[in-house]
């Protein structure tokens, strides 16, 4: 029985981790199959209720491998913690079969009773670097957890799980898991949410063209002027990609009234060796237009940083008269 188990763990590695090139590389440089057998140890003297032996001998393991499995947690058959540093399963947590746990994992509890408080992990499961599963929750079998998710919510069979807090993403179309390709749920929602704003913003674009009388010419001037703009910043070209500013969506925001051109242009970073370059351009090509006699250039850290929108009105503050009020 121990050999059959210890030969089907063989295979699992040889199976899953391209690393692997011999039997005898895997039973002496493995530490996540040491740690297995180890526990195999502690848990049976664990359940003859030797509980001080088998919680020393899974201290050893964790000495040995840095890999800390609690000797009551039951471990399935086939079960490969890969690299393993740092993994931590806990007193009442179950993992089936065919599970795959990479290097930082946790199966942890949320509770400080003496009961079911650590998770229940399906068979085929596969577990990235990182990840966290809290509490008395289940993950259905083949159910993916991307690394540096934190699940604290059950997971249904089959499902993607990725982010903090963990939110499932979609199917799992693989068996196995690529971190590279794993979905992102708040990107697609941003999108939707930024999509949904060009919209709004195309439609009281129209209905400020639309105003009758004074105030309505007032609006098609503001909106001329800024197309102006616009059409003008074409002619400006990113050097890195040779793609203008405009197709590139460096020009974040442009409001124009009457002289007064204020730019918002988004850059990945402050200290990016073209910034000056870019500003410089930006500013001349459109003090060239007719009737601009002044052009502010903003240039913001990230299209979604914190500071952008709490300070937005510093922002606007810093160079008065602005046209925003």
């Amino acid at each position: 029985m121990v050999f059959e188990r210890l030969k089907d763990d063989i295979a699992t590695i040889q199976a899953k981790d391209p690393a692997a090139r011999s039997t005898f590389e895997i039973l002496c440089c493995y530490p996540g199959l040491h740690a297995v057998i180890l526990h195999r140890l502690a848990h049976a003297l664990w359940v003859r209720h030797l509980l001080f032996l088998g919680r020393f001998v899974s201290h050893v393991n964790r000495f040995l491998t840095g890999i800390e499995i609690h000797p009551g947690a039951t471990i399935g058959r086939r079960v490969f913690i890969d690299h393993g540093m740092g993994v931590v399963i806990g007193e009442t947590a179950e993992v089936g079969d065919d599970v795959l746990i990479y290097m930082g994992a946790v199966l942890g509890g949320t509770s400080l009773e003496k009961k079911k408080r650590h998770p229940t992990i399906g068979n085929g499961v596969v577990i990235g670097s990182g990840a966290s599963v809290l509490g008395p929750i289940t993950v259905g079998d083949g159910a993916r957890i991307g690394a540096g998710s934190v699940v604290v919510r059950p997971v249904p069979a089959g499902a993607t799980v990725v982010g903090v807090p963990g939110r499932i993403a979609g199917r799992c179309p693989l068996p196995g898991v690529d971190h590279g390709d794993l979905p992102d749920p708040m990107l697609r929602v941003v999108s939707r949410l930024l999509d949904r704003q060009a919209r709004l913003e195309e439609q009281i674009r129209d209905l400020e063209l639309a105003v009758p009388g004074l105030a309505g010419e007032e609006h098609r001037a503001v909106h001329a002027l800024e197309d102006r703009v616009r059409d003008a910043l074409r002619d400006v070209m990113d050097p890195e990609v040779g793609i203008d500013v405009i197709d590139l969506g460096l020009i974040k925001e442009i409001r124009a009234k009457d002289s007064r051109v204020e730019i918002d242009m988004v850059l990945t970073t402050k200290t990016c060796p073209l910034v000056t370059h870019l500003t410089d351009q930006v500013r001349r090509r459109v003090e060239s237009l007719p009737g601009i006699t002044q052009v502010q250039v903003q240039v913001l850290d990230e299209p979604w940083s914190w500071d952008r929108f709490v300070g937005r009105t510093a922002l606007f503050d810093r160079h008065e008269p602005s046209i925003a009020e």
